[in-house]
């Protein structure tokens, strides 16, 4: 019997040695390592904006960013829309889910968006609150107001046919705007915001937002008296809120409405009903037959700016606080732009 004696891994080691130099010795071309694959650096995605920043547009008191969109079709006299973000938002955010640029492009009209800081507020909102912040002649709605001269005189705007729209904090600040300077605007749309002297601080703020104020509709008048006490122009005042709004509460709608109906003299029996793309809403007439306060409630609508959804094909899932529907509040104020030719 004989047997067999394992050969050391040495031994092992050096054939395989061997047997590698004979290899490369008969196919010296072979590679025996694949070839490093170039990889290319993909180019950094960039968002496009229509929106140029203006510097030097005053003394800028509120320490605001000031940004700006004139189509190629603006002509002098053309109008000037105004458009306030809400919380959370930039103007490049708002105005790729709102579709305001593609209205000015079609329109040819001027599009300004005051912009907030970080460094005023942390979560970007208007300082709505504050009344040194919307007092007339200082802080952030003197800004928005040397903001809007300064368009008015670089591009030649038709000064009868400015626009404001404003989104939550936002539409607190156009209400403090339409209050404090109604001879600036033609009409103004409040958009899930509060009445001009719902709050004088933070905490209010809170308060005021999760459930109203109760004041009686001469108290809120009173308010808007008191820094317009001779009012030479009467805005449209267009107000609109979802009935299921957690951010802020309806209520500062329904409070809107009374702030504005007891300032124009104007009794809520008086108000007609019509529809808006199928939205039932509510109108009041002056003696003339203008229109001078618009009332929509959306049922079931969240916090947020209304959209049509083919305005917002490019705009990313889950830019806040844009609500694609049926209805759209952006396009609805354009219909009044296009009307005032």
């Amino acid at each position: 019997m004989r047997l067999k004696i394992p050969m050391p891994f040495s031994f092992i080691l050096g054939q395989q040695k061997k047997l590698r130099k004979k290899i490369l010795k008969a196919m010296p071309s072979l590679p025996l390592t694949a070839p490093a694959r170039t990889v290319r650096p993909r180019k950094p995605r960039t968002v496009r904006t229509r929106l140029i920043e203006v510097t030097g547009f005053g003394t800028n008191p509120g320490h605001l960013r000031m940004l700006e969109y004139v189509p190629p079709k603006a002509r002098k006299g053309a109008p000037l829309v105004v458009v306030l973000h809400g919380c959370l938002q930039t103007a490049d955010d708002f105005d790729r889910g709102s579709g305001w640029s593609a209205l000015a492009r079609e329109g040819g009209f001027v599009l300004l968006y005051p912009e907030q800081r970080k460094s005023n507020n942390p979560n970007l909102c208007f300082n709505w609150f504050r009344p040194s912040a919307v007092a007339r002649d200082r802080g952030e709605l003197m800004s928005v107001r040397q903001m809007i001269d300064n368009a008015c005189s670089r591009h030649h705007v038709d000064k009868k046919r400015i626009y404001i729209q404003g989104l939550s904090a936002g539409g607190a600040m156009a209400s403090a705007l339409l209050a404090t300077y109604p001879e600036l605007f033609a009409a103004g749309q409040i958009v899930a915001g509060l009445p001009f002297g719902a709050a004088r601080d933070a905490m209010s703020a809170l308060s005021v937002m999760n459930s109203g104020i109760n004041r009686t509709p001469q108290e809120w008048g009173d308010l808007v008296r008191a820094v317009t006490p001779q009012a030479k122009k009467m805005p449209m005042v267009s107000i609109w809120h979802g009935t299921a709004d957690r951010v802020v509460s309806v209520a500062n709608a329904r409070a809107t409405l009374s702030q504005w109906l007891d300032f124009y003299g104007l009794e809520e029996a008086d108000g007609k009903a019509v529809t808006i793309k199928g939205q039932a809403a509510r109108v009041w007439h002056d003696a003339a037959g203008k229109p001078l306060v618009e009332f929509c409630l959306i049922e079931g609508m969240g916090h947020g700016l209304p959209i049509m959804a083919k305005r917002s094909a490019s705009v990313k899932a889950g830019m806040p606080y844009m609500l694609e529907g049926g209805i759209s509040a952006p396009t609805h104020l354009n219909r009044a732009i296009l009307a005032s030719r």
